[in-house]
């Protein structure tokens, strides 16, 4: 059956009054969005913590965050933070708050990587310390000025390596391990069931990883605080050392508490004395989308994280 003509203006007038809707709540949401983001002074240091698990990524969740609930940080999101700073004319410095970060020594060596990049823009990076380990400290060592707490201490004490073997619990439960073995010494996994100590295979290995990460430790230490390799060395081998001696011994810029860094960076990005330094957190700044500041302009790649 034909539509009348009336019918025809109706469901003309109502399709283009669904599309205006629609087109409506578009514009509203972007509006919404740019609203949202916080605002980024001039001259403004942003503070980043180098802290948690941080796991490759953590996807957002949106009625979270519209609790107020931060979204947990993940190692991807403190790089992209790190490119974003280095290209935002609005951010002057970066300040590392590292505080025992749960990553491996890869994911360090891309951490001061980053950091290495961000400095080439001519923006100072200062690291902040209440502790530091062996990885703590080998983070900070990329950064312009390190900072250590007066009460805290430097733990660079080296690196070690201990191995579990289990052959003496399974004798007292009558349990024997019968495993087939062919080939190098080096093939040292079954050890754990079949000995009670390392053979000379296991040990050569851990040795040669021990000597792998010491070397690339103190070399890092060593261009960073201008030292030779064996001094850095020695240094490690009189450790511990608290933040005084550390000072002493060069391995820190200075011995401040948390304000007194602040101040540091009012100097450093001239400041007035009486001026209050502009800074955002790094969970605000993440709001802050990479297209706005420059980044991710050209041919993209998808990265897929799985678990």
């Amino acid at each position: 059956m034909a539509m009348s003509k009336t019918s025809k203006v109706l469901l003309i007038v109502g399709g283009l009054f669904i599309v205006v809707v629609m087109v409506g709540v578009i514009l509203l949401a972007v509006f919404a969005e740019r609203l949202s983001r916080p605002d980024v002074p001039q001259n403004s240091v942003l503070v980043l913590n180098v802290s948690g698990d941080l796991p490759d990524y953590a996807p957002e969740d949106p009625l979270a965050k519209a609790f107020g609930v931060q979204p947990r940080q993940s190692f991807s999101s403190l790089l992209t933070q790190i490119r974003k700073a280095k290209v935002d004319n609005r951010i002057g410095a970066v300040l590392l708050d590292i505080d025992f970060p749960g990553i491996g020594w890869a994911k360090a060596d891309e951490l001061r990587d980053a950091i290495a990049d961000m400095r080439t823009s001519g923006k100072p990076v200062y690291a902040y310390l209440e502790i530091g380990t062996n990885r703590e400290y080998y983070i900070a060592t990329a950064a312009e000025k390190i900072y250590l707490s007066p009460p805290g201490s430097l733990y660079v004490n080296g690196f070690a390596a201990e191995a579990m073997f289990y052959k003496g619990s399974l004798d007292k439960l009558g349990v024997e391990a019968d495993i087939i073995q062919i080939g190098p010494k080096y093939k040292n996994a079954p050890d754990q069931y079949t000995r009670t100590s390392m053979s000379d295979g296991q040990k050569e290995v851990i040795n040669a990883v021990l000597d792998e990460y010491f070397s690339r430790f103190t070399n890092a230490v060593a261009e960073s605080r201008k030292k030779s390799v064996d001094e850095v060395k020695a240094m490690v081998d009189g450790a511990p050392y608290t933040s005084t001696q550390a000072k002493a011994q060069g391995l820190i810029d200075d011995a401040l508490y948390r304000d007194q860094v602040d101040d540091a960076l009012k100097t450093r990005l001239g400041y007035k004395a009486d001026d209050k330094l502009r800074t955002i957190s790094g969970g605000k700044y993440r709001e802050i989308p990479s297209d706005s500041v420059g980044l991710n302009n050209g041919e993209k790649v998808a990265v897929i994280y799985a678990s």
